[in-house]
């Protein structure tokens, strides 16, 4: 006889064994659903941490290209100029056409950032100027100016592309940059505090060039503007034969400067660049032997001799300089000892010699031509201090 009490009972069991088995299921569910939600959530944060991986690789790209800027490797000739750093070893460069440079990264082996490309194409670090759609006009930046961004005045802006790269991710970014300017102080296209003596093939002119006239180029690109003594001195100035000295005025001879310096010249470049010696120090950084290629912000401590090659930056030697061949500059040069040009020598901005003796410039073909414009570009790019006027992805 079965029990109205043991049917109740094995109904309850029934009942709880479902419930039972309803809230395994319930915990599977919330289990599986668990387990998808923190494989995404995985998969999330990888590809977050991948993005942002490919974003600083792009920002290390850019900054490359600052510094090769900055050392005079990357010099863009015209407004249609184009530069470009590969992801390879010196020596496996792709040929670029006659506006273009191209370079290997300077990276350090075994640890390459992936910021560019090994090949041609879009993804390659490239730096060029900003321009006018017809690329004949080169954008510059003067704080003085209203609106600063125009052709008119100021430091030419560099526009960068780099692409990064981690794994799939890809962050492409273009940064508008501008070199932070530095003013030079100068009194002529040549000041000397020593007796110059100008003889032979000798062009000095103290007309204001921009910083458009090629490399070589004969006298011309007059700005009408900022115009100079073609040779100044604290003693006398001398020409002879067809050396021709030019600029407003021609010669200014037996003059006292404004410094602390003998005869009130400089007491050092510093003074021509409007700071103290400490902060000149910290800026050109400490003598070194004289380079192959004086680019950039150059120290030589000594003397300094320089055959076939073409500079650009500041360059101040303690010692002695000595130009052979065919030398040509675009920028500042300070001399503290004494000056003997040979061969072909071109320079484009101004030249200071303290002197110990007699400038005496009666070798070879020597032209030197002031220019505002390219000291203040070229000593700037050099110092590599850059500012941004702009930044953005690109998609």
């Amino acid at each position: 006889m079965v029990r109205a009490s043991d049917l109740r009972a094995g109904g309850e069991r029934g009942v709880a064994l479902v419930i039972a088995l309803l809230v395994l299921l319930v915990i599977s569910l919330l289990a599986v659903v668990m387990m998808v939600s923190i494989n995404v959530d995985t998969k999330i944060t990888g590809h977050g941490l991948l993005e942002s991986t490919a974003l600083n690789n792009a920002e290390a790209g850019i900054g490359e290209a600052q510094s090769r800027l900055a050392s005079g490797e990357i010099v863009l000739a015209s407004p249609r100029a184009v530069a470009q750093i590969f992801q390879v070893a010196a020596g496996s460069v792709p040929v670029l056409g006659t506006d273009s440079t191209a370079l290997a990264t300077a990276q350090p082996a075994g640890g390459w950032l992936d910021y560019s490309t090994s090949t041609r194409g879009p993804g390659a670090l490239t730096i060029q100027y900003k321009t006018d759609p017809a690329q004949t006009v080169i954008y510059r930046y003067d704080a003085t100016k209203n609106p600063a961004v125009q052709t008119g005045s100021g430091l030419p802006i560099y526009v960068v592309t780099s692409t990064g790269r981690a794994r799939r991710d890809v962050r492409t970014v273009r940064a508008e940059i501008y070199a932070k300017p530095v003013y030079a102080q100068v009194f002529g296209a040549m000041s000397a505090n020593v007796p110059v003596q100008l003889k032979g093939t000798v062009d000095i002119c103290g007309y204001n060039h921009g910083s458009s006239m090629p490399t070589g180029a004969a006298d011309g690109y007059h700005t009408s503007s900022g115009d100079l003594p073609g040779t100044w001195g604290t003693g006398p100035v001398t020409e002879q034969g067809g050396a021709s000295s030019l600029g407003s005025p021609n010669i200014s001879q037996n003059q006292t400067g404004p410094y602390s310096g003998a005869n009130g010249f400089y007491a050092g470049p510093w003074d021509a660049l409007g700071m103290t010696q400490a902060e000149f120090f910290s800026w050109i950084g400490p003598p070194v032997p004289a380079p192959e290629v004086p680019e950039g912000l150059i120290h030589v401590g000594g003397d300094a001799e320089y055959h076939s090659c073409d500079g650009t930056g500041m360059l101040y030697v303690t010692g002695d300089l000595t130009v052979n061949a065919n030398f040509t500059y675009r920028g500042l040069i300070y001399v503290e000892g004494d000056l003997q040009m040979n061969g072909t020598t071109w320079i484009l901005g101004a030249l200071i010699v303290k002197g110990k003796t007699t400038i005496k410039l009666a070798n070879g073909t020597a032209a030197v031509f002031y220019s505002s414009e390219t000291i203040t570009e070229e000593v700037a790019r050099a110092s590599g201090s850059f500012q941004r006027l702009s930044w953005r992805e690109l998609p």
